[in-house]
């Protein structure tokens, strides 16, 4: 079944039971083969109307409230209903990009049980995407990546056919072999969501439906894992060998009839292992890893969101807009772009008001976003000059701190010492917490450096959903030698630093690999581009350099 028999068949499904399948993930960029597409979405005939939503809806548009307008015209509070008042099928293009707000409005709309969505996902880069909120509660997925015009457009349902299929459809039921392969098939795909398989065999019955049958067939399954389950195989789980099977205990001897039994669904389950495989382009299952990985590191829960601060900062000029709930009206700048016209506006009133104020004069408040920067010191202390490394990163942590009064800088310290590192000083501002902490701090022993990493991640992580700005300060010598599990491996040690170096990388937090070794390392440099941070060899540092460097 080539990729515009899925869409139709997708279509079909979602028209049958929109509300239980949640909804269809669409992924192509904008063009006219996504045209195609929507304009046969516009086709189909659902049970509830299509509303199409902005990526930059506000709350009041959406869920409704007071209309500031509307009240003063009326002298009596006036509320607007919101988009999601009244069941609708949603339908959001450039939803990669919808924010953190907007996703979890969605969420808890198709949670009630009264929409359905229609997610377009335009991404174009890889590392973008939907947010996971959005994709677990979606039951079918399609992609045009890479697809042309088709010679036939897809045709829409018939309402007859669909009003039987409707009709019809609560009384569809799977068979207990195909239920077992369900979920033998999404444990060997590394699906853990139980949502997904609720979706697929509500997808299963739909099919089954449509076609005018009562039980779902093995066909059915594997129509419907195409669109359900495909897109959700991790890709470590599908490259795994499949295990043999465990030998019965000797004390239970094998019947006749269980050993054909467990046969016939493993050989079901890789019928649809493989139809799951073929329903996808070779790269996409790798795109979507990639998309989650990115979010997760980001820790965001989408992309092309505007990053807020974490206070507010000076006053900017007023902006013509709407009240949303979030932003303060200019009552002033409101007032001044309603004035003018007043003897306009009063010549056609008949209810004799003293003021007349219109949608279009409102003004509201904007403030510039102030982001708190937050500096972490990854601070060797391990061998026998710890203790002079520790001077360093104390003089240089103190200067910062000197100017983070003015500044709003925090900043925090990773020790690295031992089998593992440590946050000895979480994000602060204050010099005193910061002396105490440092005062009589003992070194020696390894250099556990992707353990470093890996906290001082951590950190930047909260940090940022906190509302600030991370950045990393490494200062050492490059000579890892205790592993991620505490053991001293040298290999292992480069091989794990460098895995975190990658993931800091895909975080998008800024770096700085200070080179304190008395010759530079090769393999430090190599780490701090893996890191995409700016490499600085500093064989005789002082506290002022050091703070110098990071200023």
């Amino acid at each position: 079944m080539d990729t515009w028999a899925r869409l139709s068949l997708a279509l079909r499904i979602l028209a049958v039971d929109p509300v239980g399948l949640g909804g269809l993930w669409l992924r192509s960029r904008a063009g006219p083969v996504r045209d195609i597409a929507t304009t046969a979405l516009a086709a189909t005939p659902f049970d509830r109307p299509q509303r199409r939503l902005s990526a930059s809806i506000d709350d009041l548009a959406l869920l409704g409230g007071p209309d500031p307008a509307a009240t003063l015209a009326a002298g009596r509070p006036v509320y607007r209903p919101g988009l999601l008042a009244d069941p609708a099928l949603l339908i959001v293009p450039m939803a990669e990009s919808a924010p953190p707000s907007l996703t979890a409005r969605l969420a808890q709309a198709l949670d009630k049980g009264h929409h359905a969505l229609i997610a377009l996902d335009e991404s174009a880069e890889d590392g973008e995407g939907l947010p996971s909120a959005l994709t677990d509660r979606l039951g079918l997925f399609l992609t045009l990546e890479g697809e042309r015009s088709p010679r036939i457009l897809p045709k829409p349902i018939g309402r007859r056919t669909l009003a039987k299929a409707r009709a019809l459809y609560p009384f569809v039921t799977l068979p207990d072999d195909l239920t077992q392969a369900l979920a033998q098939l999404a444990a060997r795909l590394g699906i853990a969501s139980t949502r997904a398989l609720l979706t697929t065999r509500r997808a299963a019955r739909a099919i089954a439906a449509l076609d005018a049958r009562l039980t779902v067939t093995e066909d059915d399954l594997i129509k419907a894992a195409e669109l359900g389950l495909a897109h959700r195989a991790l890709p470590e789980a599908e490259a795994q060998p499949d295990q043999p099977p465990e030998p019965p205990p000797p004390d239970q001897p094998d019947t006749p009839d269980s050993q054909p039994e467990e046969q016939d669904l493993q050989s079901l389950a890789d019928l649809l292992i493989e139809a799951a495989q073929a329903a996808l382009p070779p790269d996409i299952l790798a795109k979507l890893q990639s998309d989650r990985a990115n979010r997760a590191a980001r820790g965001a829960s989408g992309t092309g969101s505007a990053k807020a601060g974490n206070r507010r900062g000076r006053p900017l000029p007023s902006r013509p807009g709407c009240p949303d709930g979030r932003s303060r009206i200019d009552l002033v700048a409101t007032l001044r772009q309603a004035a003018p016209w007043q003897v306009l506006r009063k010549q056609s009133d008949t209810q004799n008001r003293a003021l007349i104020v219109h949608r279009s004069d409102f003004r509201l408040k904007h403030f510039k976003e102030v982001s708190d920067r937050v500096l972490i010191f990854i601070v060797d202390a391990s061998g026998s000059s710890a203790m002079a490394r520790l001077g360093e990163a104390k003089g240089a942590v103190e200067l910062m701190l000197a100017q983070a009064y003015s500044r709003r800088d925090h900043v925090a310290l990773v020790v690295l010492r031992g089998q593992q590192a440590e946050l000895i000083l979480p994000p602060t501002r204050s010099l005193t917490t910061t002396k105490s902490r440092l005062r009589g701090l003992p070194g020696g022993g390894g250099t556990p450096l992707a353990s470093g990493l890996a906290t001082a991640l951590d950190t930047a992580l909260r940090a940022r959903r906190q509302g600030m700005t991370p950045s990393l300060a490494l200062l050492t010598d490059g000579r890892a030698n205790i592993a991620l599990s505490g053991q001293p491996d040298r290999a292992q040690a480069q091989a794990d630093a460098k895995q975190i170096a990658t993931a800091i990388r895909a975080a998008g937090i800024a770096a700085v690999t200070l080179d304190v070794a008395n010759r530079p390392q090769p393999a430090l440099a190599q780490l701090s581009t893996l890191m995409n941070s700016r490499y600085v060899p500093l064989p005789r540092a002082d506290a002022r350099a050091i703070a110098a460097t990071l200023a």
